[in-house]
């Protein structure tokens, strides 16, 4: 497998390493350095499934088909998502299954046994299968400035997107709510009642709880947060810039501990690499870790040095979602938590 360590990050790299900000991380390093604030989706609902139906993504391309798409393939949070939204996809790739065949934690609700699992890892993408579902759309996150299509391999690309258009949603350099507000467009284009009782009180519930991370981070400054993720040799520590939900965090004054810029460069901004040996570089009275079945998750550290640290010691260890499934459902309880744990914590560090 290739190595993750020095400038030179492949994205197959990062997710080997099992990344801080994870899987994004190599794609930033290889990117063009362009500010990302991409520009907002639009659509249009069509009255009913003949159609027409258009969508603009976050490359600024604009889709149009002569009917709202019925076979839809997406990667599987984002399939996740508009499962939240009422739509459901015919094919999914990217992390799905776990090895015990259940669902992985990036599949959310969706029944896993009722879609076509095109790829579960990295790398893994079955195009005569996804040709055999006769898609209308392709749907995927994105990491860069550069319209990559997040879990579509680079060297079968090409042949994959011939078969169906594609629309992408930046997940790169933006706050949360702006790719909420973007797969909420998307699902309604798609055919979801937008102002349906259990959407709007979904949105509610997620700005009640941003606000609650507001004044949680606001009477409790002095409360460090560090962003982890752990692989059997380095423990990575996410600087808040880049991240979806780190950026949104610090915005709402949540205390981020930041990596130095020089210690980030290596990863294109995202994180700095530690060996075990120096995992206390960085006091942190809460550690927020990442919960994807590709990393070591905190029961399973062994790691003496580890096990020594305050916020371990002290049980202010919560789970992270780096890569959160897109819709207000599945976003509120990571505020939430993160609010109670604010709320909660002692100051350790």
């Amino acid at each position: 497998m290739p190595n993750a360590r020095a400038t030179h990050l492949t994205r197959r790299g990062i997710l080997a390493a099992g990344g801080a900000l994870g899987l994004g991380a190599a794609l930033a390093a290889c990117g063009d350095g362009k500010d990302s604030k991409s520009g907002g989706a639009e659509s249009t609902k069509a009255a009913d499934k003949s159609g027409p139906w258009t969508f603009k993504d976050d490359r600024g391309t604009t889709v149009k088909l002569d009917k709202v798409p019925a076979n839809i393939v997406a990667f599987t949070g984002v399939a996740a998502a508009l499962y939240d939204y009422g739509i459901e996809v015919k094919g999914v790739f990217g992390p799905t299954t776990t090895k015990d065949g259940k669902a992985d934690v990036q599949a959310g609700d969706m029944d896993v046994s009722k879609v076509t699992v095109l790829g579960n890892e990295w790398g893994q993408f079955n195009i005569e299968k996804y040709a055999g579902l006769a898609p209308d759309v392709l749907v995927s996150t994105m990491f860069d400035t550069a319209g990559t299509l997040w879990y579509v391999p680079e060297e079968s690309k090409d042949k994959i997107l011939k078969l169906a258009p594609s629309v992408g949603i930046s997940v790169y350099d933006v706050q949360m709510p702006q790719p909420l507000q973007h797969m909420l467009a998307l699902a309604e284009s798609l055919g979801a009642d937008v102002k349906s009782a259990k959407i709007t009180e979904a949105k509610k519930k997620f700005e009640t709880a941003a606000e609650r991370l507001r004044k949680a981070a606001k009477a409790r400054p002095e409360i460090k947060v560090l962003a982890g993720s752990a692989s059997q040799d380095i423990f990575y520590v996410s600087g808040s810039n880049l991240s979806i939900d780190l950026e949104y965090f610090k915005a709402l004054g949540v205390n981020i501990v930041e990596p130095s810029a020089k210690a980030l460069k290596a990863s294109g901004g995202w994180f700095e690499n530690l060996s075990w040996e120096n995992v206390d570089k960085y006091p942190a009275d809460i550690i927020i870790m990442d919960d994807r079945s590709s990393t070591i998750q905190p029961a399973d550290i062994t790691e003496a040095t580890w096990k020594k640290l305050p916020a371990v010691k002290a049980g202010q260890v919560i789970a992270r979602t780096p890569e959160p499934i897109l819709s207000y459902d599945k976003c509120t309880p990571i505020l939430d938590k993160l609010a109670e744990a604010i709320e909660n914590a002692k100051k350790v560090a």
